[in-house]
């Protein structure tokens, strides 16, 4: 009778274990514990058991989990989703990353053929100063391209010091080809008397206004993508706060416990959850949307107005011009250089070519042609129509993770968090901080201060693209409609032949201020107002 009795108990157990567990061994759990590398298979029991040590997976029913299983659950939890988000931006992160180097390489194969077509007036036309002459072109142009890297030069400064440089040149070649090989204190003063004297007429201020238009727009826009990439990078790694990374368990991993590895999410529990984790990510989503169009919007102006290309094929001809000037105005320039400087010694006979040499005859009056598809234009708008697909990206992640991954299909049964069910009947909440008030999955208690940090950047960036703080040069708007505050200063108007107060030499501003270039990212400073 004992006896009986005994075997009556061992088979009531068994059948409350199979009617609770849903499992009579936990064999399934422990495969799929190993298949994800979540742990080793010594940490999952053999058969199910009481889960009073369980802080988030606990139920009445019997369990395949034990407290270190659950730990490493909500390790795996946290890894699985981090994974998805991250696989989930890559094709936005490699748009805006191969689009970088793109940027990079055809902008600087656009400052080297503008270097050497501006070259070709020196070679051509001004034979007598090609060999003089190649240094301040090539000073120029490496000026340019660190703007566009984020150095803290000014194009006003750049211009001047190409200017200064270059009218010691012309001085002994054009005007003065008569004077010997002059030392290096004359050739100082000429440098102080060209900023002074004006000898290239306006033109060094046209120059300047012409690239202070299309540069920094140019500059701000490359440095725009580098924020972009951060901005992903700090959204790809998202620390996710205690109440997430439970929640999280509780909605990948509980259903193991109960032997339910095949289960899904409902959908509407999977919104709940992601939403409630993504939230400080969906505030990122409208300064996102603000970003993508204010690209639009400045890579437009770029088009119709600011084309950096024109701008830097555009040196030549006003170079060109600057020198006839310099050379027609001669004599008047010797008189004043001789009362500022004195007289060079001199030769009888002439060390270069006759004012023939220095004729514009050969002057080619067209820029070379280049190709479509290696246009900055074209690569910019291509990148723009890319990138606007992506402008909602931040705004539905948690939904096109939970749609596309994570939930179960409509339709079939799913998990809502205590037991698998035909649907989830609790409230569904929107996104955003403000909408996670009555989540009932997730408890959020505000802002993520990394997010905060980054939303700031994008506020000051897009500031920046919609031209608000461009220095010196007004606005974008204004300096497409030429107007603003962008006159510059440069003394090219100075008649008076005993010379002008001048503002010194730029050279000085030009060596302190390149030093502190720094290629890409967030710590670029083109300006001053353009630090991030």
């Amino acid at each position: 009778m004992e006896a009986r009795k005994s075997c009556f108990l061992v088979l009531f157990a068994v059948c409350v274990a199979r009617s609770l567990a849903g499992v009579s061994d936990c064999d399934e759990v422990r495969k799929v514990f190993q298949e994800r590398q979540i742990g080793t298979v010594k940490s999952v029991p053999e058969r199910p058991r009481k889960g009073s040590d369980l802080q988030v997976c606990g139920s009445r029913n019997l369990t395949c989990c034990n407290k270190k299983m659950e730990e490493r659950y909500q390790l795996a939890a946290r890894r699985d989703i981090q994974s998805l988000v991250q696989r989930t931006s890559s094709s936005l992160k490699f748009l805006i990353s191969r689009n970088v180097a793109t940027f990079q390489e055809v902008f600087e194969n656009l400052v080297k053929q503008a270097e050497n077509y501006t070259s070709t007036l020196f070679t051509s036309a001004y034979r007598s100063l090609a060999p003089d002459a190649g240094g301040p072109v090539r000073q120029l142009f490496g000026d340019i391209s660190l703007l566009a890297l984020g150095s803290e030069l000014e194009v006003e400064d750049v211009v001047r010091s190409f200017f200064e440089q270059l009218f010691p040149v012309v001085y002994r070649h054009v005007i003065d080809p008569d004077a010997t090989a002059f030392g290096e204190d004359f050739a100082e003063c000429l440098r102080v008397a060209g900023n002074r004297l004006g000898p290239f007429g306006g033109l060094p201020k046209q120059l300047a206004r012409r690239l202070g238009r299309s540069v920094p727009p140019a500059q701000v826009f490359l440095q725009a993508l580098h924020l972009g990439i951060e901005v992903i990078n700090t959204t790809d790694h998202l620390q996710y706060t205690k109440e997430c990374r439970r929640a999280l368990l509780k909605m990948l991993y509980c259903p193991h416990c109960q032997g339910l590895t095949r289960s899904k999410p409902c959908t509407g529990y999977c919104l709940n959850v992601m939403r409630g984790c993504l939230a400080s990510v969906a505030e990122v989503d409208a300064h996102w949307r603000e970003f993508v169009r204010s690209l639009e919007d400045v890579s437009a102006g770029m088009q119709e107005h600011l084309d950096l290309e024109q701008a830097l094929f555009g040196v030549r001809p006003l170079v060109a011009e600057a020198l006839a000037h310099a050379q027609n105005n001669g004599p008047k320039l010797s008189a004043q250089v001789s009362k500022l400087c004195g007289r060079p010694s001199r030769v009888p006979a002439r060390s270069v070519g006759s004012p023939r040499d220095t004729s514009q005859n050969s002057i080619p009056l067209k820029a070379p042609e280049r190709s479509a598809e290696e246009t900055f234009s074209s690569r910019r708008r291509e990148f723009i129509n890319s990138l606007r697909l992506h402008r909602t990206f931040y705004g539905g992640l948690a939904d096109q993770l939970c749609v596309g991954e994570v939930a179960s299909e409509d339709g079939l049964s799913c998990w809502n968090g205590a037991d698998v069910t035909k649907s989830y009947t609790l409230r569904v909440v929107g996104s955003g901080i403000d909408a996670q008030s009555g989540n009932p999955d997730v408890k959020v208690k505000g802002l993520d201060p990394v997010i905060n940090q980054i939303i700031d950047k994008l506020k000051h960036i897009n500031q920046l693209l919609q031209g608000k703080q461009i220095p010196k040069y007004g606005t974008l708007d204004q300096i497409e409609t030429g107007s603003g505050d962008g006159e510059g200063h440069f003394s090219g108007d100075c008649d008076d032949e005993d010379g002008c107060a001048g503002s010194g030499s730029g050279e000085a501003k030009r060596a302190a201020k390149v030093s502190t270039c720094k290629l890409w990212g967030s710590e670029v400073r083109p300006h001053a107002v353009y630090t991030l």
